[in-house]
Parts: C-alpha cells; sequence; structure tokens
C-alpha cells in the first residue's frame, strides 16, 4: 500500500514538474545574476573614482561634482555612457552564457515561444523606462535617473515573472522599492543603485544557486 501510495506521489511531482516547464521559462542561472551584480557594484565604483565621491556624503553629491569633473580624458557623459554600456555589455553577455548552459542541463530550448513572450515582457517596460531617463537626462533632472531605473527594472522583472520562477517577481518588488525609496533621498541615488542592481542580484543569484542548480 505504502509503495503504490509511494509512486502515485512521484508521479504527480513529475507531471507537475512537466507542467511547470511548460509554462515558464526555468532556467535562469543564478550564477548570472551574482555577476551581474558584481559588474554593478564595478560600475558604481568607477564613478566614485571618476567623481572623487564617497557613498552616502551629502556634502559631495556625485552627479553634481561629475558636471565638474574631466578625468582620464573623458567628459562626464562620455565616461557615464562607457560605464553604463560595459556594465550592461558585461552582465548580458555572462547572463546569456550561464543562461544557454543552465538551458542546456536542463535540455530546454533556449529559444521557443515562451522565451520570447518573457523577453517582451521584461524588454517593454525596460525600453520604455530607457527612453524615460533618457528624457530626465536632456531635461538635466540627472538625479531622478538612478531612481528611475530601478522602479522600471522592478517593474520589468514583475512583468516577465509570470513566464519565469517566481523569484524574480519578489527580487522586483524590492527593487521597484529601493527605487521609491531612492526618489525621497536624491542625493543618494547611486547608493540605492549599487544596492539594487550589486548587492540585491549578488544576493539572489546566490539564493537561486543553492536552491535550483546545486546538485
Amino acid at each position: 500500500m505504502m509503495d503504490r501510495r509511494q509512486e502515485h506521489l512521484e508521479t504527480l511531482s513529475e507531471i507537475r514538474s512537466l507542467m511547470e516547464q511548460s509554462s515558464r521559462f526555468i532556467s535562469l542561472s543564478g550564477l548570472s545574476g551574482v555577476a551581474a551584480g558584481i559588474f554593478a557594484l564595478i560600475g558604481a565604483t568607477l564613478v566614485y573614482i571618476y567623481t572623487d565621491t564617497m557613498p552616502f556624503d551629502s556634502r559631495r553629491i556625485y552627479y553634481i561634482e561629475a558636471v565638474n569633473s574631466y578625468k582620464w580624458g573623458l567628459d562626464y557623459l562620455t565616461f557615464f555612457f562607457l560605464v553604463a554600456s560595459g556594465v550592461l555589455l558585461c552582465a548580458v553577455s555572462s547572463g546569456v552564457v550561464l543562461t544557454i548552459r543552465q538551458a542546456n542541463r536542463k535540455g530546454q530550448k533556449i529559444w521557443d515561444n515562451l522565451s520570447r513572450r518573457l523577453l517582451y515582457n521584461l524588454l517593454f517596460p525596460l525600453v520604455t523606462g530607457g527612453i524615460f531617463c533618457l528624457g530626465l537626462m536632456y531635461h538635466g533632472a540627472s538625479g531622478w535617473i538612478a531612481p528611475a531605473t530601478l522602479i522600471f527594472y522592478g517593474l520589468a522583472l514583475i512583468n516577465a515573472s509570470k513566464f519565469t520562477l517566481r523569484d524574480i517577481h519578489y527580487l522586483g518588488i524590492c527593487e521597484v522599492v529601493l527605487g521609491l525609496l531612492a526618489t525621497f533621498y536624491i542625493g543618494h541615488g547611486l547608493e540605492f543603485w549599487a544596492i539594487g542592481f550589486g548587492v540585491m542580484h549578488i544576493l539572489y543569484g546566490t539564493i537561486m544557486y543553492f536552491k535550483y542548480e546545486r546538485n
């Protein structure tokens, strides 16, 4: 009797696993989150070095100091563009490589209708937020860019979480909350940005790795 019950439980577990794989993209790599967090912290550190500022120093605001900075032969706009592009490129590249490796391990296709829906729901809020941030920069509202990136990124994660692991939803909520808090501490936006994109990604990635990937 117990053997038959155990067989039923195993069968139900297998059916549940198959249904989950068919409705959710479950091959996201936790290590890619850790890598993205490290790259974000490196980027934030470079900004502090460039502007000769320190975290949580209310006397010298990083984006105000940046306007008058000209280090390493770069004006602040060029420097910020290069840092942002470098962080994004490194984070996306490592994420793609590690996610493909994880998908191959799980025997899941990396590009199908499910992953396309995931990408669409992720990119729509991200692109919207990116254009909004360009508008803020155009109007000289640089202090609002860091909070805006956190908010739109969090909304993108929440929007895309319907098609992947539920943990993404909670990370998105944390990013939105950090972004909203940052709107009340405009001079410290970079600190909140480093916590959201750096520390939170490292914590999330570590949890995901030990929860889903470590054998």
